[in-house]
């Protein structure tokens, strides 16, 4: 779809436009997260010399999610090269191979140093980021309030709600994202193989997809959840993709087969079958193209129930693991007192409503473009 194609269908459809909008809204402070909120500055001049702290946080960023956060920080550089080289696909994959060099041979290392401290001695001058503070470092007494220093407050630990909240977008927005591309890859394939194929084929694997609807989703991710959590895996945030992609691909399965069962009634199927076309080529090269519409509105309500998942699992304490932040994590500090952690409530709350409506009302923009 062109441009003008694109700006069009926004124009007639103001909902999805405002989803689409506030998709942006999210998913670009995200990815910038480190140029937004970060504890190392970006220039540190010294009587020793000049460093760029910053750098080895983009690189090798000193957490346990140092997967999800490599993920964004390289998407954080790699985006200027996909709007530049749109159009030269060569050029395109030669930069980001050679943008992936750092990130494969840096590796992560715990650093310690108080930055701010040191900018404060005489000679030393630094550039930091807007909010200088990184999403785990205490950096105030807990439960501040909104203030000029901490203008979304702190947490019942002492470190900076805006920064964790920045922080915690990236984490919402990887498992929602790619959890759902997991449930739309499997529900796909099983609906395209069931509804096509019909006959036996299609009795049988229906039938075992109706056995695992059986299960209440979330009690099922609870329980997966928790045996995972035995074993203290240190990145908990692929745990959650996984699960949850493993676990919500069944609706779409359902919806798919439905679909390619009304395409195969149709005579280009007929026409396909009858000029020797091999079923998976028909599969994915004429059917899939066909139901794509219902399929990309299914992944935006996809994506906004497995960012509400994964913060209802993060709320119980059995999401992603502290200190990493995350909005569930956020509203869960505010449980024992939520009037007067109020900042702890209102913020993260807001963002999650911001992004579930996000989602929802993009799938207006899918549906008029289908």
């Amino acid at each position: 779809m062109s441009v003008s194609a694109v700006l069009k269908k926004i124009q007639t459809c103001p909902a999805g436009a405002a989803g689409l909008a506030g998709v942006l809204f999210l998913l670009l402070p995200a990815i910038y997260a480190p140029f937004i909120a970060n504890g190392r500055p970006f220039v540190l001049m010294t009587p020793q010399g000049t460093s760029f702290p910053f750098l080895e946080f983009i690189f090798a960023p000193d957490s346990s999610e140092f997967f999800i956060y490599q993920l964004f920080n390289f998407l954080a550089i790699f985006l200027p090269f996909l709007l530049l080289f749109r159009k030269k696909k060569i050029l395109l994959l030669s930069t980001a191979v050679l943008l992936l060099i750092p990130f494969i041979f840096t590796s992560p290392r715990m650093d310690k140093t108080d930055y701010r401290k040191l900018a404060e001695r005489p000679g030393v001058r630094s550039i930091f980021a807007p909010i200088p503070y990184g999403p785990v470092e205490i950096v105030s007494p807990p439960c501040e309030k909104p203030s000029l220093r901490h203008f979304l407050g702190t947490d019942t630990v002492g470190r900076d709600v805006a920064s964790r909240l920045i922080y915690g977008t990236r984490v919402s927005l990887a498992v929602g994202i790619l959890a759902t591309g997991i449930a739309l890859v499997i529900g796909t394939s099983v609906g395209l193989a069931a509804g096509y194929f019909r006959g036996w084929f299609d009795l049988c694997v229906m039938r075992l997809v109706e056995i695992l609807l059986c299960f209440p989703t979330f009690l099922l991710l609870l329980i997966l959840m928790s045996l995972l959590g035995d074993y203290k895996f240190e990145q908990s945030i692929p745990i959650v993709i996984l699960v949850i992609g493993l676990t919500g691909w069944i609706g779409l399965a359902f919806l798919v087969r439905g679909e390619v069962l009304k395409q195969c009634a149709l005579p280009y199927v007929a026409s396909c079958v009858v000029a020797g076309v091999p079923a998976w080529r028909i599969m994915y090269k004429h059917l899939l193209p066909n139901i794509t519409g219902p399929i990309l509105i299914s992944f935006t309500f996809g994506v906004a129930g497995a960012i509400l998942s994964e913060s209802s699992l993060s709320f119980l304490g059995f999401g992603v693991q502290p200190p990493t932040p995350s909005w569930g994590g956020l509203l869960r500090q505010a449980f024992d007192n939520p009037l007067d952690y109020w900042h702890l409530t209102f913020f993260p709350g807001l963002a999650l409503f911001i992004a579930i409506l996000s989602f929802n009302f993009s799938s207006y923009f899918f549906r008029k473009a289908k």
